[in-house]
């Protein structure tokens, strides 16, 4: 049956949500798509409804295509599976935890993993019944501390999570291969730009995840990718180890350097009062920057760390985050360093760092310092810094992390040429999860040989709401969105302008001979509403194929628009109805 505007739940708006930064989200709640009840939470309006009903069948139909079947578990969730899998606590402040009125605990689902694996568990117990593949269309919560872009990051949005249980891991990887091969053909429907890159698994664990980014400038995720199809996200990227180089600096020498606590203060003076001996300038590049964080621990443990890192390089806050996951990184504050008296605000060095030094805390490189080489560093007294310090004679680390800045121009980790940055929004991430929750969930199955075995699990997810608000994003104008044809809430909008009845009474017809052929139709039949607000309510909407029936009926025409395109042309309203057969199914 035809939306007909005249009674379809819509309000459209001709100014843009002040809380609105994005050019999709903006026209998302303008033309009535969604509408905002809190920060990052929505209501889905009926149009809206339609559109997430059609990425929900794509989504939908390319599962069950690999052979999933679909279940839909509670989004209201008990606290003991979480307390065995460890993410109660791991979690931390995203996970939305309440009490009922017997004072249980209970939680609302970030996501599934316990729940899927107890069903196979309490339903399965032979190799026979595997491999399996289920997965569900669902609401899923999570505490965002900085919702953003509307439905693009939100407290509450709808995830297809799916799950494969396998007898080993031959049976995972095919389970894996399957369900990778069902994204490529989901994110090819969908019509935007995507790339696939190695990515961290992060509190999910696993021996391996593939991250499916939408190429976007207003992504949040950045990642890197080079000439020979390398693609990774930055957090997954890992520096080779600098190899051993020979030592050639001096004896490491101090020196005064008041009023430096930056590297730019420190280079400064360092060719001013300290030029080298070669004759180059000194750079931030040739300066150890030592920098201090506090992580917070899920059982409530605060633990200082240092990281050494060139000095034209920062920490890069999701790296860092990435590899001390479940650890939550902040800020190393004044009461810190009056804790740890041995450290020089400004001038710490590698001296007084490491589990066995003087400051006991725990010092890690980033691997692009090589042994041998020398460095600038602090030298643990105030307005003052070593000279040649040298790593593997005058100074030791407790290891090396993969937390520095990835930059433009970067050696690639393939050995291809130089990375390339662009950004990007997470859309779907598939994890080969092992045997970790199977594991705590006590998920063993008898193998052939009559032993208990510990089921091999994958975990896949897709941002469903998200799809929608990337989609919206990725095709607007600065008059309104542009629906690709296979997720527009509507297959034509048809617009009867003026005051003739005629015009109303043709309208009817086509809208029914069309309607008689399958075709989806979003009908203009307001009377009161002017020609000029039903156009830019037309082209606001941005269903692909627009009809509009007004004047020239009377002789016989009637416009045809493409959205997309802008061009129109006439055509007899006699042919209108094959007119928009042939735009909807041009290969019929």
């Amino acid at each position: 049956m035809a939306l007909r505007m005249s009674t379809l739940f819509l309000r459209t708006l001709r100014e843009d949500p002040a809380d609105a930064e994005l050019p999709g989200h903006k026209l998302l709640v303008r033309a009535g798509y969604v509408r905002r009840v809190a920060p990052g939470i929505y209501t889905w309006l009926p149009l809206g409804m339609k559109v997430l009903a059609k990425v929900e069948g794509i989504i939908r139909e390319e599962m069950t295509q690999i052979g999933a079947q679909e279940v839909r578990f509670p989004a209201l969730l008990p606290r003991e599976p979480y307390d065995l899998t460890g993410r109660w606590d791991e979690y931390g402040p995203n996970l939305f935890r309440l009490q009922d009125r017997k004072d249980s605990d209970l939680l609302l689902g970030p996501t599934h993993e316990e729940m899927f694996a107890l069903a196979v568990r309490d339903t399965y117990s032979s190799y026979k019944d595997l491999p399996l593949s289920l997965f569900q269309i669902q609401n899923k919560y999570r505490d965002e501390a900085r919702p953003r872009g509307g439905i693009l990051r939100g407290r509450e949005f709808i995830m297809k999570d799916s799950y494969s249980f396998d007898i080993d891991e031959a049976g995972l990887q095919k389970s894996y291969d399957a369900h990778r091969d069902a994204y490529v053909k989901i994110f090819e429907r969908l019509g935007f730009e995507y790339v696939i890159v190695q990515a961290d698994s992060g509190a999910m664990g696993g021996s391996a995840s593939e991250e499916f980014l939408a190429v976007s400038p207003h992504g949040e995720d950045t990642f890197v990718r080079d000439e020979s199809g390398y693609a990774a996200n930055v957090e997954a990227v890992v520096v080779p180890q600098a190899p051993e180089v020979e030592v050639t600096a001096g004896p490491a020498h101090v020196e005064d350097t008041p009023d430096t606590p930056t590297i730019e203060t420190l280079v400064s003076a360092l060719n001013a009062k300290h030029p080298r001996d070669d004759g180059r300038v000194w750079t931030a590049a040739d300066t150890l920057k030592n920098v201090i964080v506090m992580l917070e621990h899920p059982d409530g443990l605060r633990e200082p760390l240092a990281i050494g890192l060139p000095g034209d390089r920062d920490v890069d806050p999701k790296r860092l985050e990435a590899k001390v996951n479940p650890a939550e990184v902040v800020a190393f504050e004044e009461k810190d360093f009056a804790a740890h008296p041995s450290l020089a605000k400004g001038y710490i060095g590698p001296g007084v760092l490491g589990a066995d030094n003087a400051s006991g805390i725990r010092y890690l490189l980033d691997p692009s310092i090589a042994r041998g080489s020398a460095w600038v560093t602090g030298a643990d007294e105030h307005g003052r810094h070593v000279i040649d310090l040298v790593h593997g004679r005058d100074f030791e680390a407790d290891g090396t992390i993969q937390a520095a800045t990835i930059r433009e121009g970067d050696l690639s980790p393939s050995g291809n040429g130089t990375l390339s940055l662009a950004r990007g929004i997470e859309m779907g991430h598939i994890f080969q999860l092992g045997t970790k929750y199977a594991e705590a969930l006590g998920l063993k199955v008898l193998d052939e040989n009559g032993k208990l075995v510990t089921v091999t699990m994958g975990s896949y997810g897709v941002g469903v709401t998200r799809a929608v608000g990337v989609i919206a994003e990725d095709n607007v104008d600065d008059i309104g969105l542009i629906w690709p044809r296979e997720i527009a809430p509507a297959d034509v909008h048809i617009v009867a302008t003026g005051k003739d009845e005629a015009v109303f009474l043709q309208a009817d017809e086509i809208v029914n001979a069309l309607e008689a052929q399958g075709i989806e139709v979003l009908y203009d039949d307001r009377r009161k509403v002017s020609p000029g607000v039903k156009f830019k309510d037309s082209e606001l909407i941005g269903v692909p194929t627009i009809l509009v029936l007004g004047r020239g009926l009377a002789d016989g025409v009637v416009e045809l628009k493409d959205r997309r395109s802008g061009v129109r042309r006439e055509v007899a309203v006699g042919d209108a109805v094959v007119e928009v057969l042939a735009e909807v199914r041009p290969s019929a």
